[in-house]
């Protein structure tokens, strides 16, 4: 009786398989990265030194040269100290982008944290309603909801200005067009914007907390009330310091999401007034395709906003780091 046997594989041919197939399924979303992420930033990087506009014909590389000549950092150097109105525009709206995003950081914190605690002291059954109620927001359309809120903001008969007068107060004869309505020290249209970009943005960090809320050991609370902590005490001194690597991961995700903002201040108040709301990325668009059509002075933007965020990412992690887990 003939017997058959399964031929066996070398163990350094098996280990080639496995890395031309590893090769193989890497090889797509690694070209993809390369043409749609890496060549972009590579390309920004490269126009930032150039005087460059597409309607100019260039002598050699991709348009580059002859009359879009190299001018090494001299586009850094007209943002940072030029006289020019693109200059002085882009210098207010890194002003304007840095308080955006300083008020829409600990106002989004102090929204979903509490939020978060509170859905998950609700009665199982309605977990998941209230989850996807306050979660529909964030997927929806950007400019669906730039609608609702230009129907919030209409002076007048507008829902907010309505909601106003019915408890005794004067609204403001506009809430997005008055250039003298400043409120502590910031233009009332920069404020609207952060009420609209975090009613938009908190429900994906609050899907954040509440996942991190249900990964906190049931008996570490236990402990603590057993000690007669109060759900007060409960919370700061146990809920919050367990939270610390979540609350880094949502501070960074928030103000990377907040310098990058552009649809809400494009369609809500295209700048004004008087370039109050006037962010980064607004004057970026403006300068490569509205009104100068010069790239090489937005892709030098677009360097210093990239800059910006790898900062403001690095200090978030040199405060909020922890060596522990739970």
């Amino acid at each position: 009786m003939t017997s058959f046997t399964q031929p066996q594989t070398r163990p350094g041919a098996l280990a080639a398989k496995q890395r031309r197939f590893a090769y193989a399924s890497l090889a797509p979303i690694l070209i993809y990265l390369a043409v749609f992420s890496l060549f972009p930033i590579v390309w920004a990087l490269v126009l930032g030194f150039f005087s460059y506009t597409p309607i100019r014909q260039g002598s050699w590389l991709l348009g580059l040269g002859g009359q879009n000549p190299f001018v090494g950092i001299d586009n850094y150097i007209e943002l940072v100290t030029g006289n020019g109105k693109p200059a002085e525009v882009f210098r207010l709206a890194f002003g304007n982008t840095f308080i955006f995003t300083a008020l829409v950081l600990p106002l989004n914190l102090v929204v979903t944290l509490p939020l978060a605690v509170m859905l998950e002291s609700i009665n199982e059954r309605f977990k998941t309603l209230f989850r996807a109620i306050y979660f529909l927001p964030t997927i929806s359309s950007s400019v669906a909801l730039v609608i609702i809120w230009s129907y919030m903001y209409a002076p007048g008969w507008g829902l907010l200005s309505q909601m106003v007068k019915a408890v005794g107060l004067v609204p403001p004869k506009t809430w997005l067009q008055d250039p003298t309505a400043v409120y502590f020290g910031v233009p009332l249209a920069m404020l609207c914007v952060v009420v609209a970009h975090v009613w938009q943005d908190f429900g994906y960090n609050l899907v954040i907390f509440v996942a991190a809320l249900q990964g906190i050991p049931q008996s570490l609370r236990d402990a603590a009330r057993v000690d007669g902590a109060t759900p007060w005490q409960e919370f700061w001194l146990v809920v919050v310091p367990l939270l610390r690597r979540t609350v880094l991961l949502t501070s960074v995700l928030t103000v990377i999401s907040s310098l990058q903002v552009f649809v809400i201040f494009q369609l809500l108040t295209r700048g004004g007034p008087q370039n109050q709301t006037q962010t980064m990325l607004l004057s970026i668009y403006e300068n490569a395709f509205r009104f100068a059509n010069n790239l090489g002075l937005s892709a030098a933007m677009s360097m210093i906003l990239f800059m910006l965020i790898l900062v403001l990412t690095v200090i978030q992690f040199r405060l909020l780091r922890t060596e522990w887990e739970y």
